[in-house]
């Protein structure tokens, strides 16, 4: 069987442009050509089928191509899943900077203004700046910071700074857990299955274990410098 390109497209229930973009990062085998007319064939429907479930599971599109190229097996693939999970990103659950705004009660223009200092809210998905359910609060509060008369200015610097040093400690969290937790479990599993499984549970323990330690860190830290101030505005 041949599809034509917009055959090819709603027999795998997606838009032509979807097809045209996974085919311009890759993701699919180029099609056979007579004159100006692509040719698709049952392995590309079968491959966009591939697409989308990993998709609907949360990977990136730079983990499905490492899939599809086989430099990611099925351990590293349920890996990714998991920490999709963890970051509620679905991806039929994504939504667009206006849909955001929507659901957030924030301005569209305010979170841009946030990701021009370089805090990355979004992500890319299918070539477009997508938004999760889950980062709603997030910017809820930082709003209700605005409203309490903190500076915007002063608010976004301080956010900058906070960013760059928590993605400096999380490069650390994961060349550890990299080095220590997934590479030995990957060397010594049996099978896939059983290396995806003793992955996935190490990760989902260590998760919590590591962001409480973070957290409660901070909240210490932030108390005793306010309790110094304090005392220092009193002596």
């Amino acid at each position: 069987m041949r599809y034509r390109v917009d055959q090819l497209a709603t027999t795998c229930e997606v838009s032509v442009d979807t097809v045209r973009y996974y085919q311009s990062r890759g993701l699919l085998p180029q099609p056979e050509r007579e004159g100006r007319v692509a040719w698709y064939g049952p392995a590309h429907a079968e491959r966009i089928r591939q697409i989308r479930s990993l998709q609907k599971k949360g990977l990136t599109l730079a983990a499905i191509e490492r899939v599809v190229r086989g430099e990611l097996g099925t351990a590293d693939a349920d890996l990714a899943a998991a920490v999709a999970a963890e970051r509620g990103e679905r991806a039929d659950e994504l939504l667009d900077l206006d849909e955001f705004a929507a659901r957030s009660g924030v301005p569209a223009s305010l979170i841009q203004a946030v990701e021009r200092e370089g805090i990355r809210l979004g992500r890319s998905a299918d070539g477009r700046t997508r938004y999760t359910s889950g980062d709603i609060e997030l910017v809820r509060t930082a709003l209700r910071l605005l409203e309490f008369g903190l500076p915007l200015g002063d608010l976004l610097g301080l956010a900058r700074d906070a960013d760059g040093a928590m993605r400096g400690l999380a490069e650390r969290a994961v060349d550890l857990f990299d080095e220590h937790v997934r590479k030995p479990i990957r060397d010594t599993a049996g099978d896939d299955e059983g290396a995806a499984q003793q992955m996935v549970e190490a990760f989902r323990e260590l998760l919590p274990a590591v962001t409480t330690l973070v957290s409660h860190h901070f909240r210490r830290v932030l108390l005793e410098v306010a309790e110094d101030r304090i005392e220092d505005a009193e002596a």
